[in-house]
């Protein structure tokens, strides 16, 4: 005889929301406060909406887990699967163990759907973590655990703090197959620490308004800038000294890592177009240097060019947004840069 299951709203004390900065004040699955001081774009106040980054963090000793999950909008994309817009990632272990178990698939033409993600054999106690959708909203998130089960709340992030994110749409997670496999996630898994993803797809365009957003969050550990294929050639000439003096007036003990866009296949054809790219990237090094001999010893530069290196090719589903092998590629190449401020004990929350 199948036991009943008893349905949980994510929202309940028991569980732990992580990846979106103001939902302890809020109580909303949303990537920026709903209304603030600061008028934002249009297409970023829409995407602000997409849950890319937050995730939901439990201990159970349940021997099945469902979730029910109840999308803002039926969302068509050609070139990312129907997983990793809208579908929830279920990964097992404790904070920097966790291992992938399953995926809740989205079901066609619908906003709303039901899915069993595990059922074991075995009553134990097990820490979850899950996933929400890259490219969709949630209104409601709910998870079914055995009547008889237990839930408790999981074991902290082993590192303090926050590290932030602001970007395109590689950032938000196009076109991973699946949440858990946006860069952000990946680098949050290895590092044992809470990523906030701000990446805006076509939107992150280094608007002084969004950095203003970034000041208010509290216990930030380090900001990763990567939005220079957004804003185009001169209008990240434009913005990344304002984004930057805005972001120093709030934070001035914490490491900026700055990255130039990665490259795309289309460069091995069109070299004015890498010229033109790389021009960007020349110009946010002397930015750094300049900064650098004035005093600010925690302002870095990346050559993003470097972050596919040999792999690009194979790394695209479209010659620009990464594979789950490019993803995997690209925090690789981050983890190293990140780790290392990650593990300074000088932090202090």
């Amino acid at each position: 005889m199948e036991e009943k299951i008893q349905w949980l709203n994510v929202k309940e004390d028991v569980f732990e929301i992580k990846g979106l900065a103001w939902f302890e004040k809020e109580k909303i699955f949303r990537r920026l406060p709903e209304k603030s001081q600061f008028q934002i774009p249009q297409a970023v106040d829409y995407l602000a909406n997409n849950t890319a980054g937050a995730v939901v963090r439990f201990k159970t000793d349940s021997q099945s887990l469902w979730v029910k999950v109840n999308l803002q909008e039926v969302v068509n994309m050609m070139h990312m699967p129907a997983t990793g817009h809208s579908g929830v990632d279920c990964y097992i272990g404790e904070p920097k163990k966790e291992t992938y178990c399953s995926t809740a698939i989205p079901v066609a033409g619908s906003q709303t759907y039901e899915r069993q993600l595990f059922k074991f054999a075995e009553k134990k106690t097990r820490h979850i973590t899950l996933y929400f959708p890259l490219y969709n909203g949630v209104n409601d998130v709910l998870v079914g655990i055995d009547a008889s089960a237990k839930i408790a709340r999981p074991v902290r992030f082993p590192v303090k703090g926050k590290i932030v994110v602001y970007g395109t749409s590689i950032t938000q997670g196009g076109c991973a197959s699946r949440p858990g496999m946006a860069y952000t996630n990946i680098l949050s898994r290895w590092l044992g620490v809470e990523f906030i993803n701000l990446g805006f797809s076509g939107s992150g365009k280094g608007e002084p308004e969004l950095a203003h957003l970034i000041t208010m969050i509290d216990d930030v550990r380090c900001i990763v800038l990567d939005y220079q294929a957004n804003a185009g050639v001169e209008g990240y000439i434009a913005t990344l000294p304002t984004f930057v003096r805005i972001l120093r007036e709030k934070f001035q003990n914490i490491p900026l890592v700055i990255i130039s866009r990665p490259a795309v296949s289309g460069w091995f054809f069109d070299k004015k177009s890498k010229n033109d790219y790389m021009k960007g990237y020349r110009f946010q090094e002397k930015f750094v240097k300049e900064l650098r001999a004035k005093g600010d010893k925690l302002i870095f530069s990346y050559c993003g060019n470097k972050i596919f290196a040999k792999m690009w090719q194979e790394s695209t589903v479209d010659g620009g947004h990464p594979t789950d092998l490019g993803f995997m590629t690209m925090a690789q190449a981050l983890y190293p840069i990140i780790k290392k401020w990650v593990n300074k004990k000088t932090f202090k929350p």
